[in-house]
């Protein structure tokens, strides 16, 4: 008989906690690896993104073996002694794949569990969340900065990694918020980074929050040209 049938190779699989996961930080799934990757996440955070990682990947052993299973059962294969043992073998591994799962859900539960804690006794209001400014700021200087001073004109200045540039006035306002932090170990001169706190952190991950969906505008009635009139003779 040929070789097993391998499903084709696919993106990251979705999960059934994916929805849990971003009704409780704000943020979808691909945004909370993008920020796990560029180190910007709070422990707790990262520690949720690094086992929803390994809740997806078992998802994806679950779908190969389902898959595997589909296709010797689809009617391309002999049927005699040797489709029957691999069945029986790609059975048992879609179990086992469904168990490595099962525990990996639990495992992203576990870490969700304190998240959704914080953020129901903590639920910012109004005022209170990051405006689209903060956020944009914070999401720059994550990326590395640092306070320069200029030689003769002495302005401050905070240019970023991204090629962005912070106003000073706006980084004084998150530092006195406590949302970033400089190294005084480096003068202003020769370059003073800025980094976000772990409440800065922690603030950027639970800012972009969905907006709740808004019906479209009903159309406005058509109004129809008036029939132009004949001219008198």
């Amino acid at each position: 008989m040929p070789p097993d049938p391998l499903p084709a190779a696919a993106r990251r699989s979705v999960t059934q906690l994916d929805h849990r996961i971003e009704v409780v930080t704000g943020q979808d799934v691909d945004t909370l690896w993008a920020y796990r990757d560029r180190g910007i996440l709070d422990e707790p955070h990262a520690d949720l993104v690094d086992r929803h990682r390994e809740l997806a990947k078992a998802e994806t052993g679950v779908i190969f073996h389902r898959t595997l299973l589909h296709r010797l059962a689809s009617g391309d294969f002999p049927v005699d002694g040797a489709l029957f043992e691999r069945i029986d073998r790609t059975v048992d591994q879609l179990e086992e794949a469904a168990d490595v799962r099962d525990l990996a859900a639990r495992q992203v539960l576990a870490a969700l569990e304190p998240i959704q804690v914080t953020a129901q006794q903590s639920q910012p209001k109004g005022p209170e969340r990051l405006s689209a400014a903060d956020q944009a700021a914070l999401l720059s200087i994550a990326g590395g900065a640092k306070v320069h001073t200029h030689l003769i004109t002495g302005r401050m200045s905070v240019p970023t990694a991204s090629g962005t540039r912070v106003a000073y006035t706006h980084l004084e306002r998150l530092e006195a918020a406590g949302l970033v932090s400089r190294d005084p170990d480096h003068s202003v001169t020769a370059g003073q980074p800025v980094a976000l706190t772990d409440a800065g952190r922690t603030a950027l991950a639970g800012s972009r929050r969905r907006q709740p969906f808004a019906a479209p505008a009903p159309p406005r009635p058509r109004t129809w040209p008036a029939a132009p009139t004949r001219p008198h003779r």
